[in-house]
C-alpha cells in the first residue's frame, strides 16, 4: 500500500444470494429442498479506486446501485467475495446511528455504551462527555431514558457521539439529514473541521449540494461499477442528467439540448442542458443597477439575474438554484432555495424569476453561471451548465477571487 493513500480498493466483487422461497422450519428444508433455490445477485463488479490521506470523497448513485454495500466493505461489516480492501489508521463508521442504544437507559449512559463501541475507554469518554452533550443540544433531557426521546432527538444524540470520535478515516452513510436545519448546519460545519484536520472522509449521500460543500471528489456507482470518478463539478451534472432520463416524463435530456432552443435562450452558450422540461428557462438576462442589460460588471456592483420561465406542465414543488464559477472552473459561490429554507414554488404558468446579487464581490476575471429549476428529490426540471458568461472589472488592482472590505490603520507609539 502506497504511503500517500489511506484507502486502496482493488478489483472488489460482492454478491448476495436471493432465495426464491425460504422454509421457516427444519421439516420444510428436509422435505422440500427445492425451496432453498436461490439466484446470485452481483452488487459490486470489479471495483477499484484509491483515496489519499486527508481526501474527502463522495459516493453517489441511484438506490440499489451498491454504494452502501461498498461502505460496509470499507467498514469491515462485511467482506468482499474477491479482491482486496486495505485501509490505514483508525476507522470510525457512521452507518447505523444509535446501534447499541438501550431504550430504558438514559442518554448519558447510552453515550458511554455507544462511545465504547467506537473504541474509546471510560476515561476518554468522561473527558469528552461535556462536548458530546453540548453538541447534541440535549442537556435538558440527557438523564431521561432514550425511549422518551423523539426520533430526531435520538438521532442527534447518536450523531453527536459518532462525530466526536477521533479517527484517521471516517465513513458516513446517508446520515447528513439528522435533526432540524440548525443541527444539520452544525453537523456540516463539524465535518468541515474534521476534513481540514486531515481526516480521510468517505460519504455516501443523495444530497449532492452537501457533497459539493464537503468533497473534492465524487464517485458515481452505476450497475455495480464505477461509472464516473472526478470533481463534483464534472460528476454531479452527468448524474443528474441520467436521473432526469429515468423520470420518463416530458422530452428526453437529448431532446432538450437543442440548437434552436439554445439560440432562443439568448445566452445559454455551449453549456450542457438537461431535465424533464416541464418548465424551461427560456432566456437569461443580466441587469446592471440602472436596469440596463450587460455582461461586464464592476466589483461591488449589484447584479440582477432575470430568468424567463416557460410552462409546459405544472411543477408543484419547484426550487431554484444558482452556481457561479470562474473561467478555470473554480467554484466561487452556490446556493438554492432549499438550502435557504424557502417554501417550494408552484409553477403553473409562464413567469419571471429575478435573482438579486447585492454588492457582487468578485474580482476581475471571466465567470460562468449555472442555473437550475428542480423539484423534490433534487431531480432536474431544467438545469443549464454555463447558462451565461460575464466579466468583472475593477480599477483597484486587488488580486485573488473576492474583494474583502477592509481598512488600514497604523498606530505609532507615543514617545
Amino acid at each position: 500500500m502506497r504511503p500517500e493513500n489511506a484507502i486502496e480498493v482493488e478489483h472488489v466483487q460482492k454478491s448476495f444470494r436471493l432465495y426464491r422461497d425460504r422454509g421457516n422450519e427444519l421439516k420444510d428444508i428436509v422435505t422440500s429442498p427445492g425451496r432453498l433455490r436461490y439466484t446470485k445477485h452481483e452488487v459490486l463488479r470489479d471495483i477499484s479506486f484509491t483515496v489519499k490521506r486527508g481526501e474527502c470523497v463522495g459516493i453517489l448513485g441511484e438506490n440499489g446501485c451498491g454504494k452502501s454495500t461498498l461502505l460496509k466493505l470499507l467498514s469491515r461489516i462485511m467482506y468482499p467475495d474477491s479482491g482486496s480492501v486495505q485501509m490505514t489508521g483508525r476507522v470510525s463508521s457512521l452507518i447505523e446511528l444509535g446501534a447499541g442504544f438501550h431504550p430504558d437507559m438514559s442518554g448519558r449512559d447510552n453515550i458511554f455504551i455507544n462511545a465504547s463501541i467506537f473504541g474509546l475507554d471510560r476515561k476518554e469518554i468522561r473527558r469528552r462527555l461535556p462536548e458530546i452533550i453540548a453538541f447534541s443540544g440535549l442537556s435538558e433531557f440527557i438523564d431521561n431514558p432514550v425511549r422518551t426521546y423523539s426520533s430526531g432527538m435520538y438521532m442527534r444524540l447518536a450523531f453527536s457521539v459518532a462525530i466526536n470520535v477521533d479517527a484517521d478515516i471516517l465513513l458516513i452513510d446517508e446520515i447528513l439529514s439528522v435533526g432540524d436545519a440548525g443541527f444539520q448546519a452544525k453537523c456540516i460545519s463539524r465535518l468541515k473541521e474534521i476534513v481540514k484536520s486531515g481526516t480521510t472522509v468517505v460519504i455516501v449521500s443523495h444530497a449532492l449540494s452537501q457533497l459539493e460543500e464537503l468533497c473534492t471528489r465524487s464517485i458515481w456507482i452505476k450497475d455495480g461499477g464505477i461509472h464516473l470518478d472526478g470533481r463534483p463539478r464534472e460528476v454531479h451534472p452527468a448524474y443528474l442528467e441520467y436521473m432526469g432520463k429515468l423520470m420518463e416524463k416530458g422530452p428526453s435530456a437529448a431532446q432538450l439540448i437543442d440548437s434552436e432552443l439554445e439560440r432562443k435562450a439568448g445566452g445559454t452558450g455551449d453549456g450542457k442542458r438537461f431535465g424533464s422540461g416541464d418548465v424551461r428557462i427560456q432566456s437569461v438576462t443580466l441587469l446592471h443597477e440602472d436596469g440596463e442589460s450587460g455582461t461586464v460588471f464592476r466589483t461591488g456592483e449589484d447584479m440582477e439575474v432575470r430568468l424567463l420561465l416557460t410552462h409546459e406542465r405544472d411543477v408543484e414543488d419547484a426550487s431554484f438554484g444558482i452556481g457561479i464559477f470562474r473561467e478555470d472552473g473554480t467554484y466561487c459561490y452556490g446556493t438554492n432555495t432549499k438550502l435557504e429554507h424557502l417554501p417550494a414554488f408552484a409553477l403553473r404558468r409562464d413567469g419571471i424569476l429575478n435573482i438579486r446579487l447585492s454588492g457582487l464581490p468578485l474580482l476581475p476575471g471571466v465567470y460562468t453561471m449555472d442555473l437550475a429549476v428542480e423539484h423534490e428529490g433534487n431531480l432536474p426540471v431544467d438545469y443549464i451548465r454555463e447558462a451565461c458568461r460575464f466579466e468583472m472589472r475593477s480599477l483597484s488592482g486587488e488580486q485573488g477571487l473576492l474583494r474583502i472590505p477592509h481598512t488600514w490603520e497604523l498606530t505609532a507609539p507615543e514617545n
